[in-house]
């Protein structure tokens, strides 16, 4: 598998393009913001984008959708249907986080609307991207349709903001609900193998049973 990881936005979040290795075919997790040098990456490596995967729908992760998808417009765009609302928000996002009108265009903040998501992705559904199978897992409490992305074959779960190393997502946005996201990181994500590798989406990567033992959100020291 091949991943290559971009450090997008003022949220330093983390896109990635991730691609079969023996096939070509790619998806990129999470476009932060408009990538000339992911795009790059793309075609200079020879790689077909088949999917835009969006984990959730806050602007740091959705804000290149548009970019990329007019770049490889014949690429999927998916996500959960539950995260539908807050995607299609994305022009609005910036106000609900208290940015003011004038500042948007500065911050890159000043959103179109987003292109349609093409594909609803289902809990335990299976996104093939090659030979890699990619299973979906539903994890709200980040967000309402927040997904995590598992590859069993590769030992790594992609978790967007559910899960970081040393803490975990935040839950006071719209949509958020902390004993939710508990639930849903020990169902999803702590059921996995200890060695399995975990790509957040923001900061360094970590591994399962790294946070299972050092997280204190989850290692019952922060418990509420």
């Amino acid at each position: 598998m091949i991943v290559r990881q971009f450090v997008q936005t003022a949220f330093q979040q983390n896109t990635r393009i991730v691609a079969c290795e023996q096939t070509g075919r790619a998806i990129c997790i999470d476009p932060g913001e408009p990538s000339p040098a992911a795009v790059k990456f793309v075609n200079d490596s020879g790689l077909r984008l088949d999917g835009i995967v969006l984990t959730h729908g806050h602007l740091d992760h959705v804000g290149g959708a548009a970019f990329l998808h007019e770049t490889f417009p014949e690429a999927e765009i998916i996500a959960h249907r539950d995260e539908a609302d807050l995607y299609y928000a994305l022009p609005r996002q910036p106000l609900l986080m208290g940015f003011q009108p004038h500042q948007l265009a500065s911050l890159g903040m000043d959103y179109d609307d987003p292109p349609k998501i093409t594909r609803f992705a289902e809990h335990m559904g299976i996104l093939e991207v090659g030979e890699l199978r990619f299973q979906v897992r539903h994890c709200p409490g980040h967000t309402l349709g927040h997904i995590v992305l598992v590859e069993e074959g590769e030992q790594t779960v992609f978790t967007g903001d559910c899960l970081f190393n040393g803490t975990i997502g935040r839950t006071d946005l719209p949509g958020g609900d902390h004993s939710q996201l508990i639930e849903s990181i020990e169902k999803n994500i702590l059921s996995l193998p200890d060695d399995f590798r975990v790509q957040c989406g923001h900061g360094p990567d970590t591994t399962v049973g790294r946070e299972r033992i050092n997280n204190p959100f989850l290692n019952g020291l922060y418990r509420r």
